[in-house]
């Protein structure tokens, strides 16, 4: 199966962000949990900086700076 395309991303409280993928399916995913394999996630902590998220890579990825990034696979198998 394909997956598909990020649409959207919003920041959401206690660093979960809210994903539409381009065939309408929405999830959250919490960043935190990222924070013990990669703790370069842990800047994410600044809100001013978590508030940035956008959708990056022509919808394959959403970012929050040049060096902060979230692949789409891993929203899409482990959102909920």
């Amino acid at each position: 199966m394909s997956i598909p395309k990020i649409a959207e991303v919003q920041p959401l409280e206690n660093l979960i962000v809210l994903t539409t993928f381009d065939d309408g399916t929405v999830k959250k995913y919490d960043v935190k949990k990222l924070f013990k394999d990669f703790p370069v996630f842990k800047d994410l902590m600044n809100d001013i900086l978590f508030q940035l998220v956008h959708v990056d890579f022509k919808g394959y990825a959403i970012a929050w700076n040049d060096y902060l990034d979230l692949d789409r696979y891993e929203i899409w198998e482990n959102g909920y």
